[in-house]
């Protein structure tokens, strides 16, 4: 029975694989012309859809009729599949061929394969081309230039065009909120989005996750909440893109309460946010609790991934939850057919490592299918550093070392092996070689939200306008820890020096300070949330759980590798991060 032409454009519209588009192909050169509907066209894009873009340039090449229509599709197929080169020689075949038909489709297609590619040069010549042709006054091609200098990281050039333009639409404005966020501006982009709200423009999902984006790099826990507020009013409450990155940005301010309260109200939760969820009780230690939502969530018939897989087992780790990680790991891929990558083996030498089964984890490592990452090797030279394993250590570091000899946090962690064991001579050799690289630490630093600002701590810091205050308070509470118990562990000091020496020198860290500070501004029954940018050293963690017995206060604290719940003298982690 002969194929409708109609029948045919509708299963084009509905084809799912290369396959069923070869088949529709098939008929189309049996019975109609490319021209049909613009079916040629819509068979190019289908199979760029697809994947296959052999496929789609060999139709294209046997089109007998190609108009300005067909060669926008071919080009708008390459942008999407990324074939920068092929889209610079399609648009200068155009440019000869339809110099007066060139329309905003055809820029914005070639302009946003340059963005992708982060081709500088390529970009300044496409600009060019738009203002030769006379098409600055079309908003959506200078949306699509604001868009590539932002990626370029151009954002005077970004912030140039977009105030030239004689009229912005929404998408101008939310293209200023992203480009300030992608380039470490969050204060400008909060900023835009005033005055885009001023200008009567009305946020829409793309503005409220640029916006929430943006708040991840100021630590200010008000500021969400107000734009939390912002999304129930403009009726974004129940965008699931939305309300999951939300509930994602409060779990890694500390507010994992605040998370599951926006997933309650979520009338049908999608696997990404049900995933959002695991990752933050995975983040924060709450093991269980993470293994109960993996559990609802297969209840509820999702299909888990390898990102969901890559949480749950996470959350087995930072928990030392040894078996339950083992069996995930097992079923994975009997159960669920997701195969185990880098991600996965790394949570599982970690979580074999937390237990000691450190000879395990090696083992693990060595019948691994796939080439060891540094994750994978950190996870393992971190529990050589917690139970003293030089000889595995310095494996690992030495593997860490060969695969990324610029990161410092490598040779400092197996200088800590070396100087806890008392190996001077072998630590000195490594400050010897980061010296000789040229590597240097990141100074530390702890952060803390307070009236509406974060106030920002450096080892021995006493540029606060209340310093004197901070540290007589951080006496008084190194004298209260020390009558109850608390002893300075001073093995991150990788100098061989007096012990006194030592103990002043680690008292002066920036979580403490920031510790002090907490509890001279904050009320008794509030949480003590900081954030710090290196890993937790092993008395300041000492000290936090001391702090939070004598004070009886709840401190969380936020370092690189995870979250810190301290309470009654005890911390989430089990003093294993």
């Amino acid at each position: 029975m002969p194929f409708l032409p109609s029948t045919l454009l509708v299963a084009l519209k509905s084809s799912s694989s290369v396959s069923s588009c070869r088949v529709i192909h098939a008929r189309v050169i049996k019975s109609l012309d490319y021209g049909y509907g613009f079916i040629g066209d819509q068979l190019v894009s289908c199979y760029f859809k697809m994947g296959s873009t052999q496929d789609a340039e060999k139709l294209f090449d046997e089109m007998p009729n190609k108009d300005f229509v067909s060669w926008n599709s071919l080009l708008s197929g390459f942008s999407k599949r990324g074939h920068l080169g092929k889209c610079m020689s399609v648009f200068s075949t155009m440019k000869s061929k339809f110099v007066y038909e060139l329309n905003d489709v055809t820029l914005i297609s070639v302009i946003s394969a340059c963005a992708s590619a982060k081709t500088r040069d390529e970009g300044r010549y496409l600009h060019c081309c738009v203002v030769k042709l006379g098409m600055m006054l079309e908003v959506k091609v200078v949306n699509a230039l604001i868009n590539m200098y932002g990626k370029f990281g151009f954002v005077d050039s970004a912030f140039r065009l977009f105030w030239a333009m004689p009229e912005q639409n929404i998408v101008s404005w939310n293209s200023m909120v992203a480009v300030c966020t992608q380039n470490g501006i969050p204060n400008e982009a909060i900023s835009y989005f005033n005055m885009m709200r001023v200008n009567g423009f009305f946020p829409d999902e793309a503005t409220m996750v640029s916006l929430l984006q943006a708040c991840e790099n100021l630590h200010l826990v008000r500021l969400v909440e107000a734009i939390h507020s912002v999304i129930f009013t403009c009726g974004l409450n129940n965008n699931m893109t939305v309300v999951t990155t939300l509930l994602n940005l409060y779990s890694k301010f500390g507010r994992l309460n605040a998370s599951h309260k926006v997933f309650a109200k979520i009338c049908k939760p999608d696997k990404v946010a049900w995933t959002a969820m695991i990752a933050g009780y995975a983040m924060h230690g709450h093991g269980k609790e993470a293994i109960e939502f993996f559990e609802r969530t297969i209840r509820e018939g999702m299909k888990p991934d390898h990102v969901t897989f890559t949480h749950l087992l996470n959350a087995c780790s930072h928990s030392g939850l040894v078996e339950e990680g083992r069996y995930y790991f097992r079923i994975m891929y009997n159960v669920y057919g997701v195969q185990p990558g880098l991600d996965h083996y790394s949570c599982m030498v970690d979580l074999l490592g937390r237990c000691g089964l450190l000879n395990d984890a090696r083992e693990l490592i060595k019948h691994m299918p796939l080439e060891p990452n540094s994750g994978v090797w950190g996870a393992l030279l971190g529990a050589c550093r917690v139970y003293g394993n030089i000889k595995l250590g310095k494996e690992a570091a030495e593997n860490l070392i060969a695969l990324d000899p610029s990161d410092p946090r490598n040779y400092i962690m197996l200088c800590n092996i070396y100087s806890a064991s008392g190996l001077w001579s072998d630590a000195s050799k490594v400050r010897a070689l980061m010296k000789a690289k040229n590597l240097d630490r990141n100074p530390g630093c702890s952060f803390i939200e307070h009236g509406n600002k974060i106030h920002r701590f450096v080892v021995d810091d006493h540029s606060h306008p209340d310093s004197d205050k901070i540290h007589k308070k951080l006496e008084e509470l190194i004298r209260k820890i020390q009558e109850v118990g608390f002893v300075s562990e001073t093995e991150s000091i990788l100098h061989d020096v007096d012990e006194e020496v030592k103990t002043n020198m680690i008292k002066k860290h920036s979580e403490k300070i920031a510790i002090a500070y907490a509890l001279l501004v904050t009320s008794a029954d509030m949480p003590i949330v900081i954030t710090k940018n290196l890993r937790i050293c092993r008395d300041c963690h000492n000290t936090a759980k001391f702090v939070s017995l004598v004070e009886k206060r709840v401190i969380i604290i936020r370092d690189s590798k995870r979250f810190h719940h301290f309470s009654d003298g005890l911390c989430s982690c089990r003093d294993y991060w």
